[in-house]
Order: C-alpha cells, then sequence, then structure tokens
C-alpha cells in the first residue's frame, strides 16, 4: 500500500474550498476562469511543485503536474458549477495529488496529475479535456460563448502562465478519475465505494423560437406569437412523444432559457434556451434528437415562430477500461468487503474525452442525499478516506 496520509489530504481539500466558498456549509462558486478559479489554479501549481512533480499549464488552463517519464495519469477537474459543492471535481484533484506525493514517498509508481479546465461547461461539454483529447478544435473552442457572451477565447486568455503547447497524452498509461457519486445509490444503501463501468453519452444543444414582441396589456391572447409559450408548449409535447423511446435512466432538461427583452410588460418576442439530454445509448441519443428537432419544427410552424437550433455539443457513452476498472474493484474488496458495487455514471466526466486517448476508469464515493451541483453537496470524510484508500489501492496494484 502507497503511504497516503490521509490528514493531509483532507486538509488540502479544505484548502481549496476556500478558494470561492460561498452559501451556507461547503458550497462553492468557482466557475471556469473566474477570479477564485484562477487563484485555486495557482495554489494548485505550487502544491505540486512542493510534491515534485513539473507543473505545465496547456493552452486553455488545464494544469498538469507531470512525472518523469511514463506515468499513470490521475485527477480530475477544479472549477465548479455557478452554485456548487466543494467536492465535485475537486476530490478528484486532491487525490491525484496525495497519491502522486505518496508514490513519490514510496519511490514508486510513477504518477502524473491533472486539472481539466472547464468541465462544468460554462462554454461548452467538458471543454478542457475536449480540446486535449482532439474532439474539439482549439480554434472552434474559442468561438463558444457563455451565457454572458463572453468567449473562450477571451476568456482562457486571462490565464497566466499558460504554455503554447499542449501534454503529449503518449506518455500517459492510463487515466484514473475518483469522484463523488453525485446520485443517492451508495448513500442509500450504506454502500462505501462505486466502481464504474460505463459512463453515459450526452447531448446539448441551444433552441430559439422567435415570435412577437408587444405590449403585454394591449394585446390579445388570441393572435400573440409569445416565445415563451413556444417553449412551454415544446416542453409538454416532448415528454409525451419521448413516452416509447426513452428508459428509467434516460433524462432531459431545460436548465437555461433567455427571454428577450425580459420585461414583466412585454410579450417576449424571442426564447432562447438550452436542451440537453442523456442516455448509455447512442442509438437511443440520435432518436431523442430527431423527436427535438420534430417538436420544436412543428410548434414552430403552428405558430407563426421563426426557429433556430444552435451547434450540437456532446460525447458519446463509453465503458471503462478491463484492466484499469478490474484493479478498483480489487482494491475496493480488499478496503471495503462487501460494501461496494459497480455501477453507471449518471454524470458526465473527463474521462469520457480521455477514452479515446487512453485506458480510463473511475471510483465512486457516496453523496450525502444523492445532493450535487448545489451548496449542500458533502460526502462523509470518512469515505473521502475510503475512497483515496482504494485509489492508492489500485496504483498500487497497477505500478
Amino acid at each position: 500500500m502507497l503511504p497516503i496520509q490521509p490528514a493531509r489530504f483532507l486538509e488540502d481539500l479544505h484548502n481549496l474550498r476556500g478558494f470561492g466558498a460561498a452559501g451556507l456549509g461547503k458550497g462553492v462558486v468557482r466557475p471556469a476562469y473566474s477570479e477564485a478559479d484562477i487563484a485555486a489554479r495557482g495554489w494548485l501549481a505550487a502544491r505540486i511543485t512542493e510534491a515534485g512533480l513539473r507543473v505545465h499549464v496547456d493552452p486553455v488552463g488545464s494544469v498538469f503536474g507531470l512525472a518523469e517519464g511514463p506515468s499513470l495519469l490521475l485527477g480530475s477537474h477544479s472549477d465548479s458549477q455557478p452554485e456548487g459543492g466543494w467536492l465535485d471535481g475537486a476530490l478528484g484533484v486532491i487525490a491525484a495529488l496525495e497519491i502522486a506525493r505518496a508514490a513519490r514517498e514510496a519511490g514508486g509508481p510513477a504518477v502524473s496529475v491533472v486539472s481539466f479546465q472547464d468541465e462544468e461547461g460554462r462554454f461548452g461539454v467538458t471543454t478542457g479535456s475536449a480540446v486535449w483529447s482532439g474532439s474539439l478544435t482549439l480554434k472552434a473552442a474559442d468561438l463558444l460563448v457563455d451565457r454572458d457572451g463572453v468567449s473562450f477565447g477571451a476568456a482562457r486568455a486571462s490565464m497566466p502562465g499558460r504554455s503554447e503547447m499542449f501534454v503529449d497524452p503518449s506518455q500517459f498509461s492510463g487515466f484514473l478519475e475518483m469522484h463523488i457519486e453525485q446520485g443517492p445509490v451508495l448513500d442509500r444503501e450504506s454502500e462505501a465505494i462505486g466502481v464504474v463501468d460505463a459512463i453515459v453519452g450526452i447531448r446539448d444543444m441551444k433552441i430559439t423560437f422567435e415570435g412577437e414582441q408587444n405590449h403585454a396589456g394591449t394585446t390579445p391572447m388570441q393572435g400573440r406569437r409569445d416565445a415563451f409559450q413556444a417553449v412551454s408548449r415544446f416542453n409538454t409535447l416532448l415528454a409525451d412523444r419521448f413516452a416509447n423511446v426513452v428508459t428509467p435512466r434516460t433524462v432531459w432538461t431545460i436548465g437555461h432559457i433567455s427571454l428577450h427583452p425580459n420585461a414583466s410588460s412585454i410579450v417576449p418576442g424571442r426564447a432562447t434556451f438550452s436542451m440537453q439530454w442523456r442516455d448509455g445509448d447512442a442509438d437511443r441519443l440520435g432518436r431523442m434528437e430527431q423527436i427535438i428537432r420534430d417538436t420544436a419544427q412543428e410548434v414552430a410552424s403552428s405558430g407563426g415562430f421563426e426557429l433556430r437550433f444552435g451547434p450540437m455539443l456532446g460525447l458519446e457513452p463509453v465503458k471503462m477500461d478491463t484492466r484499469l476498472r478490474g484493479a478498483l474493484e480489487t482494491a475496493a474488496e480488499a478496503e471495503v468487503p462487501g460494501r461496494w458495487r459497480v455501477m453507471p455514471s449518471g454524470a458526465l466526466h473527463d474521462a469520457t474525452n480521455l477514452s479515446g486517448l487512453m485506458p480510463v476508469a473511475m471510483l465512486f464515493v457516496p453523496s450525502i442525499g444523492g445532493i450535487s451541483h448545489a451548496f449542500g453537496e458533502d460526502t462523509a470524510e470518512a469515505d473521502l478516506v475510503t475512497g483515496l484508500s482504494v485509489l492508492a489501492g489500485a496504483v498500487a496494484a497497477l505500478g
């Protein structure tokens, strides 16, 4: 077993939470390229240097801590949702740092660390690892804009210490990512560890209905071209039309909507909203896309709206590598016999992108109450340490 130091690991995890700490409990506001995110990455770079690894900040701001020669890569991301918790992503980064330190103190194996930029999708979908993996070009990424109209290219220019070169992925033998479950299963079943067998696929795009802006008091209800009412009708129709296509694990979400001119006494003339859907089957994702497009077109045609679709972003479902997953399963059984399970990930992770470059596997620890992407996100410290121990056992075996 590697000589991990749980107290050091937890101290670093709490210190990272201090960058962007917000709300009650352990909330964090640390979106990609925010002042808190940039400061956190500077702190992380210093800790990586202290651990004896070479810091490399790539062109998009992903922070690597590189061991000498070939190595196993561990990590996740340290940016957060606009209102997030202290563990989402951060746990995997700090666990990776502690494993890398312990491995160096033990004389091996070689372990490198990464915190990818913009995993949470301020601009796209797992943007930093998508660019590094080649599934998204840097030129295309630079044109992505957030909901305030800021471009990815402009945002990444604010990140200090960036190199013009990307890290060569061929030096890594595989990627392990430790994460909170972000769901209720492990907590509900009083289990300590989840070993991921597959990560769902995702599709994400913006849809716009353009109607007619008008006076809210003098425009009769009949004949209005109210863009918000178009979104409402679209949402209602969608649930009915998905009924014979989706499974209980399929999810879809309209999570953000922008009305123009967004005033209480004006019939909104334009509505732009996010449409996201996730499933473990690529064919089903494709069928859902066709239903979405057909339904939006029907609503637009019947109500006299102009319809526009934004770029389609997404990732395919991914199965975990058998060898890496097996090492995690063996370590889980040794650490918490009978208190772990194999399970899918309904959330998206950087490991999806990296699967095109190298073998990948993932490890989950419980989320109290299944809460994530919220200030109430938390995990018992004993469970965090158990996850670290399982990860250390797997790395030692793979080394």
